[in-house]
């Protein structure tokens, strides 16, 4: 099984996840340091509002995190 949106949650969880700014931005960066990205994890602190549209993009069209991952 694919491990899909964020830790595994379904897509409408994801989506409601991805939409608030707060969790998009805590949980982008715990996958990120996750699969060993410190560097995008730091950027995505730094630079949160492009992170997180495209976060949001990511998980409305693909459901999962595809993008600067």
């Amino acid at each position: 099984m694919s491990k899909k949106g964020y830790f595994g949650f379904g897509r409408l969880l994801s989506i409601i996840f991805a939409i608030i700014p707060v969790t998009n931005i805590i949980f982008g960066v715990i996958i990120r340091i996750e699969k060993n990205q410190i560097l995008l994890a730091i950027l995505n602190i730094l630079i949160a509002p492009i992170f997180y549209i495209v976060d949001l993009v990511s998980i409305l069209l693909n459901n999962k995190l595809k993008y600067l991952i």
